[in-house]
């Protein structure tokens, strides 16, 4: 397939790295989200999930957004700036901005004031349960102090009590947090804890979106909480106008967006919801949508017929920015979700069982699943995403850890499977592990979708990798479903053993990825809320989760060379990997078939504007392989 790709990109510069621009273009657009990723809030302070954050990006501006490089570009701000070295920061809004409702119409002013009540709704700890608070928390001045500070007056005088605090003038938050907002100049400063010239990165991200006052007042703390599209204040180039649970949204675009002279938008924006890709396939092929990522099975099909009438138009999509890993429960229950697993609480916490986990397992017929291509495009080595961060030379901070790792820069020429290591580090946990009382085969709880076929065929080729490379007189994977909820019926009673989860960035710094995992740390979202490393009281474990803590918070406190503190943080994730205290999986490196020109889309290894709906290039008609390829030596080119 490489030679194939090679000749189509030469045929692209034989053709002048012209992109292939339709005449004809989209005028609204159809696409898809498979069901086990529907919208669960619409809330946009409250969410942390990539589900949420994907509709909700384009209903309401943020103060940056990115451009098809990443690049950062201005948005709700019109340009931002530090005098001091990134000590402050200073945005400057666009005049007439407005919030309006799902109907367009006028409800308010949008105010450099709501960026303050939008900040103070995230640190306050009884209105916004801690979520999305870690970012600021550790960057902006006072704001850790803050959250402290409603956390204990809920604690000490009731919710009613923190619910009451407000942004304005004369306020605790006001006295206590690094924002100084001006309505009439449309300015908002950040008073920092230190130099941090990646900051305007998290402008990008929900944690520091607007929230207006007067909608507070409104609809009340509790109303906000359970905000719904068709209550909720709009900001964005779009409205929803339609949506129904587990079947489709619309976004509709909006008559009265600030930026519409300048933003190309479609009329329509229609998500629907379904069951697999094999279904969107079909939904596909009937006209009704626009795109499709292709399951293994179809694309090998495709692939393989010359004849097939989309043999021709064969894609490779763009990487997103997910980096998936797995993720082990260190303190998991049995099926009744109350008894504690013993049995695998010890083994997940000895350090040899790990490494046979994280040498022993050959993923390349599981990447297949998404890419069966080219399979080993999807190898993932790290646990930051690749294109987060860079040194001042343009080096990928990902490439630090791998030299940490002693691994060559060239991951072609590496695999992390070593099945010599892997029968080592086995026979090492089994004598290690009997002696504690475990009992082989380990079951190792998997839990999928009951709804997804495609879930479940994944699920078997994953039992057949553990069976096939370590034994299933050593491990067992055993697969269950859940209905509707994997975070209530599965993950809050701990009935996993492992999760394989993607975490994109929310900026652009490695202590987005690493400081998800840190020891007990409440804003630690993995640690807390999958993997329960608090939870286990194995020494060796804690030891081991403790050296990765202590690295990963000295190097965090290195704000004045950030090529330093890129050096320091390779070092902690090369830690937190020779532990093997999590286990780099995959990216998505997807084929599809689609009417849409991947590099016109915002795109960014971090934040949440990727799936803005605005300014892409589209086709009337699926773009061919080599019209792809065109589009990608063309960007290239740019």
């Amino acid at each position: 397939m490489k030679k194939i790709l090679s000749l189509v990109l030469a045929l692209a510069m034989l053709l002048g790295i012209a992109s292939f621009a339709s005449a004809d273009e989209l005028t609204s657009l159809n696409t898809y989200e498979t069901q086990a990723r529907e919208l669960e809030t619409w809330n946009i302070h409250y969410s942390q999930a990539a589900a949420d954050l994907n509709v909700l990006c384009n209903l309401i501006d943020g103060l940056l957004t990115n451009d098809n490089h990443g690049n950062l570009k201005p948005n709700a701000a019109k340009e931002y700036f530090s005098e001091d070295g990134g000590k402050t920061w200073t945005f400057v809004l666009n005049d007439d901005m407005i919030w309006f409702d799902k109907d367009g119409n006028y409800k308010a002013d949008v105010l450099a004031s709501d960026w303050a009540t939008g900040l103070e709704w995230v640190l306050n700890f009884a209105k916004n349960d801690s979520y999305n608070v870690s970012m600021p928390a550790e960057m902006i001045a006072g704001a850790n102090d803050y959250y402290e500070y409603t956390k204990k007056l809920a604690e000490d005088e009731g919710l009613d009590a923190a619910y009451a605090l407000t942004a304005g003038e004369g306020s605790k938050f006001a006295e206590m947090v690094g924002i100084a907002v001006d309505d009439d100049e449309g300015t908002i400063t950040y008073t920092l804890v230190d130099s941090l010239p990646y900051f305007p990165s998290v402008a990008t991200y929900n944690c520091l979106y607007p929230l207006s006052a007067t909608m507070i007042d409104e609809m009340g703390v509790t109303g906000y909480r359970a905000v719904t599209w068709e209550n909720m204040w709009y900001s964005g180039p779009y409205t929803v106008t339609y949506f129904v649970n587990q079947n489709q949204k619309v976004l509709t675009k909006s008559p009265n967006y600030w930026n519409a002279a300048n933003v190309k938008r479609f009329d329509t924006v229609t998500i629907k919801m379904v069951e697999s890709v094999a279904v969107a396939y079909q939904l596909f092929l009937g006209g009704e949508l626009d795109h499709v990522s292709l399951d293994a099975a179809t694309l090998q099909t495709i692939y393989e017929d010359e004849s097939d009438p989309n043999h021709g138009n064969l894609v490779e999509a763009r990487p997103t920015k997910y980096s998936y890993q797995i993720h082990l429960v260190y303190n998991k229950n049995l099926e009744d979700g109350e008894t504690p697993d013993d049995n695998w609480n010890k083994a997940v916490a000895n350090e040899a069982f790990r490494k046979s986990l994280y040498y022993g397992l050959d993923l390349t017929n599981y990447l297949a699943r998404t890419n069966a291509i080219n399979p080993q495009s999807c190898q993932n080595y790290c646990y930051t995403g690749n294109g987060v961060s860079f040194l001042s030379d343009g080096t990928d901070y990902t490439k630090l850890v791998l030299k940490e790792l002693g691994l060559d820069y060239d991951t072609e020429k590496y695999n992390r499977y070593d099945p010599e290591k892997a029968a080592q580090y086995k026979a090492q946990a089994i004598e290690e592990l009997t002696a504690k009382g475990v009992t082989f085969p380990v079951t190792i709880d998997y839990y999928i979708s009951g709804a997804s076929s495609v879930a479940a065929q994944t699920a078997e080729v994953l039992a057949q990798i553990f069976a096939d490379c370590l034994g299933s007189d050593y491990v067992v994977l055993k697969t269950s479903t859940y209905v509707s909820s994997l975070a209530s019926e599965v993950r809050n009673p701990r009935k996993a053993s492992i999760f394989i989860n993607g975490w994109g960035a929310d900026f652009a710094d490695p202590i987005n990825f690493l400081g998800q995992e840190t020891y007990n740390d409440t804003q630690a979202y993995y640690s807390n809320a999958y993997s329960h490393c608090n939870d286990n009281d194995d020494p060796d474990l804690i030891a081991a989760y403790q050296e990765f803590t202590d690295m990963t918070v000295a190097a965090k406190a290195i704000t004045d060379d950030m090529d330093a503190r890129y050096a320091a943080f390779a070092k902690a994730e090369a830690c937190m990997l020779d532990h093997a205290l999590v286990i780099p999986c995959s990216y998505e490196v997807a084929w599809e078939l689609t009417k849409i020109n991947d590099y016109t889309k915002v795109y960014s290894m971090y934040g949440m504007q990727a799936y803005r709906y605005v300014d892409w290039e589209t086709s009337t008609v699926p773009y061919t392989t080599e019209q792809a390829a065109a589009n990608a030596a063309a960007y290239a080119a740019e």
